[in-house]
Formats: C-alpha cells, structure tokens, sequence
C-alpha cells in the first residue's frame, strides 16, 4: 500500500516530533507561551529510584503541587492511578477531561508493567506535556473565548508543524459537532485530544517516511496496526 500525505514541514523550527521536555526545573521557570511542542516520548527517568517505603518515586525535580495531584488520587498507595483517578486529578490542575480524551492520554503515556494505569513518571511526562498543549491552546484562542474554533486549531497545528489539509480537520472537528450545523469550537481537552491525534499519527506515518518526502510504502498489516489503536483505545 503506497500511501502520501505532505502535511507536515520537516524542515520547520517546530518539527513534528517534538524535542525532548526540558528538565521541570526549566519548565517551570518559564511562560507556557514559549514552550516547545509538547512530546508524548518517555522521558529519560527510570522507577530505580524507589523511595524507603516501596512507594515509586517522581523524577528528580518534579513540582511538588505535581506529587500532591498524584497521591491525594492514589488512595490504594499503588504507585499507579486508573482513568477516573487521572481525571479527577487532572481536573484540580488543568480543566475536566472527558474519559475518552483520558483513555487517549493513558494510551499514549501508559507503564509498560500496567497498561490500564498510569505512575508517577508517565504522570510527571502527562503532566508536563499538558502544560506545554495550555501553552499553545492560550497562544492560539486569539479572542480569548476559552475556546477553539476551526481557523485557530488551524493555526494552531501549523504552528507547532502540522499543515494538516482542510478535508482532514473537517473531518477531524466532525466528531466534535452537536448536529446543529453551528461552527464548531473545541475546549481543552477536546484540543489536546485533536492534537495528539494528529501528533500520534504522524509521528507513526514518520517512522515509514525516514527521507521526509511525505510518501511511504506500507503493507496492509502496518496501516491497520498505525491507525486503529487512535480509533479504539479510547472510546
């Protein structure tokens, strides 16, 4: 299967992969105006670091308002949180996510020892990386309205190195509609949940297209196990 799509601009200051997360203390001293793209790779920390309890440690450097979110969730003291935690967690710092824009995330940042939860360093990853989507979200709201409607999320994607046709966000933004008609406009979490759609599939497609010509040739087998896992791992 010959497949092409010349939406995303390798050669951009904002490649579609994203650089590596800075170190939170970085991170944390600057505007969320400024951050990079936000990066879903798995960071450079590990679970050696254990504290006396047993209880799986944060990486070094993690915010403390980040380890509070975390624990006060944690009720079992696991060392790993499950959607409806995540949401409750993620509401006390971001926004209220809906448990499909949850089940993407925890997908996307699962532990490989635990792939229906989350711990502290896929959570410090999930955290930061949300951080850097508000960043982008409050760069393109230009109205200020608290939400984004097609031309921003447009420009948005642009932004951060994503030239996604027209046909595709419309298509995209259709799932997002209430059958009125009315233009659609997304909230937070449905922004992220878009933008990590489009970031997780082209970030796949890139794996194909090591020459950056925005064409690649996949069996059948790689487009299905590329596309499905966005389609049905959270809804």
């Amino acid at each position: 299967m010959s497949s092409s799509y010349g939406g995303y601009r390798p050669q951009s200051q904002y490649a579609p992969s994203a650089p590596q997360q800075p170190p939170y203390s970085s991170y944390y001293q600057t505007s969320t105006s400024n951050v990079p793209p936000p990066s879903n790779s798995p960071s450079n920390y590990s679970y050696s670091n254990v504290s006396p309890s047993g209880y799986p440690s944060f990486p070094p450097g993690t915010p403390q308002d980040v380890i509070t979110s975390f624990q006060m969730v944690d009720r079992d003291r696991s060392g790993f949180i499950d959607e409806h935690e995540l949401q409750q967690a993620l509401s006390s710092g971001f926004h209220r996510f809906n448990l499909r824009t949850i089940r993407l995330l925890i997908f996307l940042f699962k532990n490989p020892q635990q792939p229906l939860a989350v711990g502290p360093k896929e959570f410090a990853a999930l955290w930061s990386c949300l951080g850097q989507w508000r960043g982008i979200f409050e760069r393109y709201d230009k109205d200020r309205s608290g939400k984004i409607d097609p031309l921003e999320l447009r420009d948005a994607l642009y932004g951060i190195g994503y030239a996604v046709p027209g046909s595709v966000l419309q298509l995209l933004l259709s799932k997002y509609g209430d059958g009125s008609g009315r233009r659609v406009e997304l909230c937070f979490d449905n922004f992220v949940e878009c933008g990590m759609i489009i970031k997780g599939l082209t970030d796949k497609f890139k794996e194909k297209d090591t020459r950056y010509t925005g064409s690649a040739t996949l069996s059948y087998d790689d487009f299905m196990t590329m596309v499905l896992p966005f389609l049905v791992s959270y809804n």
